[in-house]
Protein backbone atom coordinates (compact mmCIF):
# COMPACT_ATOMS: atom_id res chain seq x y z
CA UNK A 1 0.00 0.00 0.00
CA UNK A 2 1.32 3.46 -0.94
CA UNK A 3 1.67 5.61 2.15
CA UNK A 4 3.26 8.59 0.45
CA UNK A 5 1.69 12.03 0.65
CA UNK A 6 2.81 15.10 -1.36
CA UNK A 7 3.13 17.28 1.76
CA UNK A 8 6.26 16.33 3.68
CA UNK A 9 6.81 17.72 7.17
CA UNK A 10 9.99 16.59 8.89
CA UNK A 11 11.82 17.54 12.08
CA UNK A 12 14.56 16.39 14.40
CA UNK A 13 14.77 17.00 18.12
CA UNK A 14 17.72 19.36 18.48
CA UNK A 15 19.08 18.31 21.86
CA UNK A 16 20.38 19.45 24.25
CA UNK A 17 17.73 22.13 24.75
CA UNK A 18 17.93 25.06 27.16
CA UNK A 19 15.84 24.62 30.29
CA UNK A 20 14.69 28.22 30.35
CA UNK A 21 14.89 29.68 26.83
CA UNK A 22 11.32 28.63 26.04
CA UNK A 23 10.15 31.22 28.60
CA UNK A 24 11.24 34.07 26.31
CA UNK A 25 10.87 32.59 22.83
CA UNK A 26 7.60 34.49 22.38
CA UNK A 27 9.64 37.69 22.70
CA UNK A 28 12.49 36.53 20.48
CA UNK A 29 10.07 35.46 17.75
CA UNK A 30 8.24 38.80 17.51
CA UNK A 31 10.17 39.87 14.35
CA UNK A 32 9.09 36.62 12.69
CA UNK A 33 5.47 37.10 13.77
CA UNK A 34 5.44 40.57 12.21
CA UNK A 35 6.83 39.32 8.89
CA UNK A 36 4.57 36.27 8.86
CA UNK A 37 1.50 38.45 9.43
CA UNK A 38 2.10 40.11 6.07
CA UNK A 39 3.25 36.91 4.41
CA UNK A 40 -0.01 35.17 5.32
CA UNK A 41 -2.00 38.06 3.87
CA UNK A 42 -0.02 37.57 0.67
CA UNK A 43 -0.57 33.80 0.98
CA UNK A 44 -4.35 34.33 0.98
CA UNK A 45 -4.21 36.67 -2.03
CA UNK A 46 -1.97 34.28 -3.97
CA UNK A 47 -4.31 31.37 -3.21
CA UNK A 48 -7.29 33.27 -4.59
CA UNK A 49 -5.35 34.01 -7.78
CA UNK A 50 -4.32 30.35 -7.99
CA UNK A 51 -7.98 29.34 -7.57
CA UNK A 52 -8.93 31.05 -10.83
CA UNK A 53 -5.81 29.84 -12.60
CA UNK A 54 -6.60 26.23 -11.68
CA UNK A 55 -10.25 26.69 -12.60
CA UNK A 56 -9.39 27.82 -16.14
CA UNK A 57 -6.09 26.06 -16.84
CA UNK A 58 -5.95 23.10 -14.39
CA UNK A 59 -2.50 24.31 -13.35
CA UNK A 60 -1.17 26.08 -10.27
CA UNK A 61 1.23 28.79 -11.57
CA UNK A 62 4.68 27.69 -10.47
CA UNK A 63 5.89 31.06 -9.09
CA UNK A 64 2.74 31.36 -6.97
CA UNK A 65 3.13 27.78 -5.76
CA UNK A 66 6.76 28.36 -4.81
CA UNK A 67 5.83 31.47 -2.85
CA UNK A 68 3.08 29.74 -0.85
CA UNK A 69 5.32 26.75 -0.23
CA UNK A 70 7.95 29.17 1.08
CA UNK A 71 5.44 30.73 3.49
CA UNK A 72 4.57 27.27 4.81
CA UNK A 73 8.26 26.49 5.27
CA UNK A 74 8.92 29.72 7.12
CA UNK A 75 5.86 29.22 9.32
CA UNK A 76 6.81 25.64 10.18
CA UNK A 77 10.32 26.68 11.21
CA UNK A 78 8.96 29.40 13.50
CA UNK A 79 6.29 27.07 14.90
CA UNK A 80 8.92 24.42 15.60
CA UNK A 81 11.17 26.93 17.37
CA UNK A 82 8.31 28.33 19.44
CA UNK A 83 5.24 26.90 21.10
CA UNK A 84 4.02 24.42 18.52
CA UNK A 85 6.95 22.12 19.31
CA UNK A 86 9.89 23.77 21.17
CA UNK A 87 12.00 21.26 19.25
CA UNK A 88 15.06 23.46 18.76
CA UNK A 89 16.83 26.48 20.22
CA UNK A 90 18.29 27.48 16.85
CA UNK A 91 16.79 30.78 15.75
CA UNK A 92 14.79 30.38 12.52
CA UNK A 93 16.21 32.00 9.38
CA UNK A 94 14.24 34.77 7.67
CA UNK A 95 13.82 32.82 4.47
CA UNK A 96 11.26 31.34 2.11
CA UNK A 97 13.87 28.86 0.88
CA UNK A 98 14.19 25.23 1.84
CA UNK A 99 17.01 25.60 4.46
CA UNK A 100 17.77 21.84 4.66
CA UNK A 101 20.22 22.26 7.54
CA UNK A 102 17.52 23.60 9.88
CA UNK A 103 15.96 21.00 12.24
CA UNK A 104 12.46 21.57 10.79
CA UNK A 105 11.86 21.16 7.06
CA UNK A 106 8.80 21.16 4.85
CA UNK A 107 8.16 20.38 1.21
CA UNK A 108 5.12 20.19 -1.04
CA UNK A 109 5.46 18.35 -4.33
CA UNK A 110 4.46 20.54 -7.25
CA UNK A 111 1.40 19.12 -9.04
CA UNK A 112 1.63 19.19 -12.81
CA UNK A 113 -2.16 19.27 -13.10
CA UNK A 114 -5.03 19.82 -10.66
CA UNK A 115 -8.72 19.03 -10.93
CA UNK A 116 -10.87 21.94 -12.08
CA UNK A 117 -13.90 20.43 -10.37
CA UNK A 118 -12.26 19.77 -7.02
CA UNK A 119 -11.01 23.33 -6.77
CA UNK A 120 -14.64 24.43 -6.33
CA UNK A 121 -15.37 22.27 -3.30
CA UNK A 122 -12.25 20.90 -1.65
CA UNK A 123 -11.29 24.01 0.33
CA UNK A 124 -14.67 24.22 2.09
CA UNK A 125 -16.99 21.21 1.68
CA UNK A 126 -14.54 18.33 1.46
CA UNK A 127 -12.20 19.77 4.07
CA UNK A 128 -14.84 20.24 6.79
CA UNK A 129 -13.95 16.99 8.68
CA UNK A 130 -10.27 17.96 8.49
CA UNK A 131 -10.99 21.45 9.81
CA UNK A 132 -12.75 19.94 12.83
CA UNK A 133 -9.74 17.76 13.68
CA UNK A 134 -7.23 20.54 13.05
CA UNK A 135 -9.22 22.82 15.37
CA UNK A 136 -8.89 20.28 18.18
CA UNK A 137 -5.15 19.96 17.57
CA UNK A 138 -4.34 23.65 17.11
CA UNK A 139 -7.14 25.25 19.14
CA UNK A 140 -6.84 29.02 19.35
CA UNK A 141 -3.46 28.88 17.60
CA UNK A 142 -5.13 28.45 14.25
CA UNK A 143 -8.12 30.22 12.79
CA UNK A 144 -9.76 28.80 9.73
CA UNK A 145 -12.34 30.64 7.68
CA UNK A 146 -14.16 28.98 4.81
CA UNK A 147 -15.64 32.09 3.19
CA UNK A 148 -13.30 31.89 0.23
CA UNK A 149 -10.25 30.00 -1.04
CA UNK A 150 -7.05 30.93 0.73
CA UNK A 151 -8.72 32.51 3.76
CA UNK A 152 -6.65 30.46 6.16
CA UNK A 153 -4.60 32.03 8.89
CA UNK A 154 -2.17 30.44 11.26
CA UNK A 155 -0.46 32.09 14.20
CA UNK A 156 1.64 30.63 16.94
CA UNK A 157 0.68 31.52 20.47
CA UNK A 158 -0.01 29.83 23.77
CA UNK A 159 -3.72 29.98 23.11
CA UNK A 160 -4.96 26.45 23.60
CA UNK A 161 -5.39 23.30 21.60
CA UNK A 162 -4.00 19.86 22.21
CA UNK A 163 -0.66 20.80 20.66
CA UNK A 164 -0.24 23.76 23.01
CA UNK A 165 -1.20 21.65 26.02
CA UNK A 166 1.28 18.87 25.27
CA UNK A 167 4.06 21.32 24.46
CA UNK A 168 3.39 23.10 27.77
CA UNK A 169 3.81 19.79 29.63
CA UNK A 170 7.02 19.19 27.68
CA UNK A 171 8.27 22.65 28.63
CA UNK A 172 7.68 21.97 32.32
CA UNK A 173 9.53 18.66 32.02
CA UNK A 174 12.35 20.45 30.21
CA UNK A 175 12.54 23.08 32.93
CA UNK A 176 12.92 20.57 35.75
CA UNK A 177 14.69 17.65 34.10
CA UNK A 178 16.52 19.18 31.14
CA UNK A 179 14.98 16.58 28.82
CA UNK A 180 12.11 16.65 26.33
CA UNK A 181 9.85 13.58 26.82
CA UNK A 182 10.09 11.69 23.54
CA UNK A 183 6.49 10.52 23.56
CA UNK A 184 5.18 14.08 23.85
CA UNK A 185 7.55 15.21 21.11
CA UNK A 186 6.46 12.53 18.66
CA UNK A 187 2.78 13.20 19.31
CA UNK A 188 3.12 16.99 19.02
CA UNK A 189 5.04 16.80 15.74
CA UNK A 190 2.48 14.35 14.38
CA UNK A 191 -0.37 16.75 15.13
CA UNK A 192 1.54 19.64 13.57
CA UNK A 193 2.07 17.49 10.48
CA UNK A 194 -1.68 16.83 10.26
CA UNK A 195 -2.48 20.56 10.51
CA UNK A 196 0.06 21.49 7.82
CA UNK A 197 -1.38 18.87 5.47
CA UNK A 198 -4.84 20.35 5.94
CA UNK A 199 -3.56 23.87 5.27
CA UNK A 200 -1.82 22.79 2.05
CA UNK A 201 -4.95 20.96 0.87
CA UNK A 202 -7.21 23.91 1.67
CA UNK A 203 -4.76 26.23 -0.08
CA UNK A 204 -5.31 24.19 -3.29
CA UNK A 205 -1.69 22.98 -3.41
CA UNK A 206 -2.66 19.33 -3.83
CA UNK A 207 -5.68 17.24 -4.78
CA UNK A 208 -4.57 14.40 -2.50
CA UNK A 209 -6.96 14.31 0.45
CA UNK A 210 -5.12 14.47 3.80
CA UNK A 211 -5.01 11.00 5.36
CA UNK A 212 -6.86 10.39 8.62
CA UNK A 213 -3.62 9.11 10.09
CA UNK A 214 -1.38 10.51 12.80
CA UNK A 215 2.15 10.03 11.51
CA UNK A 216 4.09 10.70 14.68
CA UNK A 217 7.74 11.62 15.10
CA UNK A 218 10.15 13.70 13.12
CA UNK A 219 10.32 11.45 10.08
CA UNK A 220 6.57 10.96 9.93
CA UNK A 221 6.89 7.57 8.23
CA UNK A 222 4.33 5.12 9.61
CA UNK A 223 5.42 1.63 10.55
CA UNK A 224 4.75 -0.93 7.83
CA UNK A 225 1.63 -3.01 8.22
CA UNK A 226 1.97 -6.76 8.81
CA UNK A 227 0.75 -7.39 5.25
CA UNK A 228 3.62 -5.30 3.92
CA UNK A 229 6.15 -7.30 5.91
CA UNK A 230 4.90 -10.67 4.76
CA UNK A 231 6.52 -10.69 1.30
CA UNK A 232 9.85 -9.50 2.69
CA UNK A 233 9.75 -12.16 5.40
CA UNK A 234 8.92 -14.83 2.89
CA UNK A 235 11.73 -13.70 0.62
CA UNK A 236 14.26 -13.75 3.44
CA UNK A 237 13.19 -17.15 4.74
CA UNK A 238 15.59 -19.98 3.84
CA UNK A 239 14.36 -22.18 1.05
CA UNK A 240 13.87 -25.86 1.82
CA UNK A 241 16.84 -28.04 1.07
CA UNK A 242 16.71 -29.85 -2.22
CA UNK A 243 16.33 -33.61 -1.94
CA UNK A 244 19.58 -35.50 -2.22
CA UNK A 245 19.58 -38.02 -5.08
Amino acid sequence: MDRSYPVEVRARLDEPLSRWLWLVKWLLAIPHYIVLFFLWIAFAVVTVIAFFAILFTARYPRPLFDFNRGVLRWSWRVAYYTYSALGTDRYPPFSLAEEPDYPATLDVAYPERLSRGLVLVKWWLLAIPQYAIAAVFAGGAAYTATWGPGEMWQADALSGGLIGLLVFFAAIALLFTGRYPRGLYDFAVGMNRWVVRVIAYAALMTDAYPPFRLDQGGAGVPAPAPDDLAPASAASAPSPAAPVS
